[in-house]
C-alpha cells in the first residue's frame, strides 16, 4: 500500500470527535462488544489464520548441536496484558490474528501492535486479552474489545518481499489501536487491571521477555509463547534483534518487556515484534525476530492515539539512523558540554559543543529544528579538556550570543562573540584558583527581564545564586536564591530558556532521580513557579546534557535539546513551562 493510499485508509478509519453528551451507561458502553460477540464465536476464533504464516523451523542438516543450543520459547496460558486480534478481512478473505498488548495511558483503551498488522484492520476487528482457544467471547478471561480506530505513522511502508526493496521505514512498524469497552462496558485497562508503560530503551543491549501468540499449526492449543533473552541491534536499523525459537506466524506485534512477571499488571515495553521483513530475517525462520526500538516517532504516535487525533500528514521524511546532527550515537556519547545561541548572526539558534579531547564544534541551525554543515572551531587540544561548565547568552549585548566557560582550576572565561571562523577574543571573568571552582552548573537567560543576560549558578554546596546582569565587565552583584545544603545538591542538570512565552527566562532542572521541574519567572525575587514536567523515572536519569534555544522559528517558546547516555540526541520542540514539547530525534541511538 502506498503512502497516499495508507493515509486515505487511516482517514476512513477515523472516528468523529466525541460531542459533549452524558456518559454512556454500562449497557450502552458494552453494546458494540456484545454485537461483535455474536460474530466472533469460539469456532471462528479457533479457525483464524495468522498474517505472518510464513515463519517456520528450518532444517539444520549437520548442525543438530547448534539447534539444540538455541533458546526456545515456552508455551504457557498467557498473561493479562497480552492478547491477540481477530478480523475477517485478512489475506484471501480468511480470519487472522496478530499479537497486541495493553498500554498504560490516560485514555485507558490503547493497544500496541505492529503497523504491518494494523494496515488491514477494519471495523470488525476485536482484541482479546489472555486469549483462550475454544472459549466463547463471554468465556474469555476479560471479554473482547472491538477496535475503533488505528494509528500508524503515515511514513511507514511495508517492506515484505525482496531484500533489495526493504527500506528504513520498517523502523516505523509500530501501531496503536483504540478499542471500545468489553461486553460488560469496562474499559480495557479497568478490565485487565493494568497496562505496560511505553519506554525508550537506553541502547540496544537489553534483556527482555517477548510474549506472543504463534499460529495454531505449531500450537494446536492456541497458547501464548514467552522467551527471556538478551537483545542486540539489527545492523543499519533502529531495531532490536533476538534469537529464540518458537516464534511462528501470529507473533507480530508482540511486546518486548524489560521487567516481565507472569500475569503482572505493570511492566515497561521498549518495542514490538516487527520491522525488517515484518519482524524476521529473509529466510523467515522461527528463531530470529526483530522489533522496532521505541523512540520519538513511536512516542509521538502514542500521544496521537491517546489524544484520539490523526498523526500529522506533513511529518519530515524519515531518514533512518541518519540524524540531522553530524555523526552517530557513538560519537555523540562523548558530547560532554553543549551551549545554544545565535553564533552565526542569522537569527537562528545554533548548537556549540565542547568534546572531551578539546575539540570545539559549531552546528549552525536551519531554523526548522535541523542543523547544517558542522564547523570545527578548535581542533583537539589540551586546554579545552579542562572545560567543566559552559553556557551561551548575549553577554556582550545585541543579538549575537557569547560563550561562558568555567575551567577545572576555577578560572571563568567569556568569549563575547564566537562564530563560524573561531571563538574570537576572550575575557577573564574570574581568576584561576578562585571560588568559581565550586560552580557546578550554569544556566543563562534574561532572568527577571533585566537588560542583558542573567546567570544562575548552582554551587557544590547546593546553594543557588543569580547574577542578573552578566557582561563583558564582569558578573555584577549576585543574589542568593537558595541556601546551601538540602534539595539542590541533587540537581543533576540545569538550563535556562523562555518556556512560558513571556520573554523572561525560566529555569529547567533535571534531578538525580530522573524527575524534571520548571521554575517559570525565575528572577532576583526567587525561583518562580515550580511545575513538575516528569516524576521520578529511570528514562531521564540517562539525560546527560541539556540546552535550550530557539531552534525552530515560529514556535511558542524555546526548544529543549537533550543528549542521552547512549548518544541519542533529542529536540523537544516548543517545550513549555508545564509540558515537554514534540520530540524529534537529532541523533539516533546505536550507531
Amino acid at each position: 500500500m502506498g503512502v497516499a493510499a495508507l493515509c486515505a485508509a487511516l482517514t476512513a478509519l477515523a472516528v468523529p470527535a466525541a460531542r459533549a453528551e452524558p456518559a454512556p451507561t454500562a449497557d450502552a458502553a458494552g453494546q458494540e462488544a456484545r454485537q461483535a460477540a455474536r460474530f466472533w464465536t469460539a469456532q471462528r476464533m479457533a479457525a483464524a489464520l495468522p498474517l505472518d504464516a510464513g515463519r517456520h523451523t528450518p532444517p539444520v542438516p549437520g548442525a543438530p548441536v547448534a539447534a539444540a543450543a538455541r533458546p526456545k520459547g515456552t508455551l504457557f496460558p498467557g498473561t493479562r496484558l497480552v492478547g491477540t486480534f481477530f478480523g475477517s478481512d485478512g489475506p484471501r478473505g480468511t480470519t487472522w490474528h496478530c499479537t497486541g498488548s495493553v498500554m498504560n495511558t490516560a485514555a485507558r483503551n490503547i493497544v500496541l501492535t505492529a503497523a504491518h498488522c494494523a494496515l488491514n484492520m477494519k471495523g470488525d476487528y476485536v482484541f482479546v486479552p489472555k486469549f483462550v482457544k475454544g472459549a466463547a467471547p463471554d468465556r474469555q478471561p476479560y471479554g473482547i474489545f472491538p477496535v475503533q480506530r488505528i494509528f500508524i505513522d503515515p511514513r511507514y511502508v511495508p517492506d515484505r518481499g525482496s531484500s533489495t526493496t526493504k527500506k528504513v521505514s520498517s523502523d516505523l512498524d509500530t501501531a496503536f489501536a483504540r478499542v471500545a469497552p468489553n461486553q460488560q462496558g469496562e474499559s480495557l485497562q479497568d478490565a485487565v487491571g493494568g497496562g505496560l508503560t511505553f519506554t525508550r530503551p537506553a541502547g540496544y543491549t537489553r534483556r527482555v521477555t517477548v510474549v506472543g501468540y504463534p499460529s495454531y499449526s505449531h500450537n494446536s492449543a492456541g497458547r501464548a509463547v514467552k522467551c527471556a533473552v538478551p537483545t542486540r541491534q539489527l545492523a543499519g536499523f533502529r531495531q532490536l534483534a533476538m534469537t529464540c525459537g518458537g516464534y511462528y506466524g501470529g507473533v507480530s506485534g508482540s511486546p518486548w518487556i524489560t521487567d516481565y512477571t507472569d500475569d503482572g499488571r505493570t511492566g515497561h515495553v521498549i518495542g514490538n515484534l516487527g520491522g525488517y521483513n515484518g519482524g524476521g530475517n529473509d529466510a523467515n525462520v522461527d528463531y530470529i525476530s526483530y522489533a522496532t526500538a521505541f523512540g520519538a516517532d513511536a512516542g509521538n504516535l502514542l500521544a496521537d492515539a491517546v489524544a484520539d487525533q490523526a498523526p500529522p500528514a506533513d511529518l519530515p521524511a524519515y531518514r533512518g539512523l541518519k540524524g540531522t546532527l553530524t555523526g552517530g550515537a557513538a560519537r555523540w556519547r562523548k558530547a560532554a558540554l553543549m551551549a545554544s545561541g545565535d553564533y552565526t548572526g542569522d537569527g537562528r539558534g545554533d548548537l556549540l559543543v565542547a568534546w572531551p579531547d578539546g575539540t570545539v564544534t559549531l552546528h549552525p541551525g536551519d531554523g526548522r529544528g535541523g542543523f547544517g554543515t558542522e564547523k570545527r572551531l578548535l581542533k583537539a587540544n589540551s586546554t579545552w579538556t579542562h572545560a567543566r561548565t559552559v553556557t551561551g547568552g548575549t553577554f556582550a549585548g545585541g543579538t549575537r550570543s557569547g560563550l561562558l566557560v568555567r575551567w577545572s582550576d576555577g578560572e571563568v572565561t567569556l568569549y563575547p562573540q564566537p562564530g563560524p571562523t573561531g571563538l574570537g577574543r576572550e575575557i577573564r571573568m574570574a581568576a584561576p584558583r578562585s571560588a568559581w571552582k565550586n560552580a557546578v552548573q550554569f544556566a543563562a537567560g534574561p532572568f527577571g527581564g533585566a537588560p542583558g543576560t542573567g546567570l544562575v549558578v548552582r554551587w557544590a554546596d547546593g546553594s543557588l545564586t543569580l547574577y542578573p546582569r552578566v557582561g563583558t565587565g564582569g558578573f555584577g552583584t549576585g543574589r542568593r536564591l537558595v541556601a546551601a545544603g538540602g534539595t539542590w545538591t541533587k540537581a543533576a542538570l540545569l538550563t535556562g530558556g523562555d518556556f512560558d512565552g513571556t520573554a523572561g527566562a525560566d529555569l529547567l532542572v533535571r534531578w538525580t532521580d530522573g524527575s524534571l521541574d520548571s521554575y517559570a519567572g525565575t528572577s532576583t525575587a526567587g525561583l518562580g513557579t515550580r511545575t513538575r514536567l516528569q516524576g521520578p523515572n529511570t528514562t531521564w536519569t540517562h539525560a546527560q546534557a541539556l540546552t535550550a534555544g530557539g531552534f525552530r522559528h515560529g514556535g511558542s517558546g524555546d526548544d529543549l535539546i537533550v543528549r542521552w547516555s547512549d548518544g541519542e540526541t533529542t529536540l523537544y520542540a516548543d517545550t513549555g513551562a508545564r509540558t515537554l514539547g514534540t520530540e524529534h530525534t537529532l541523533v539516533h541511538p546505536g550507531t
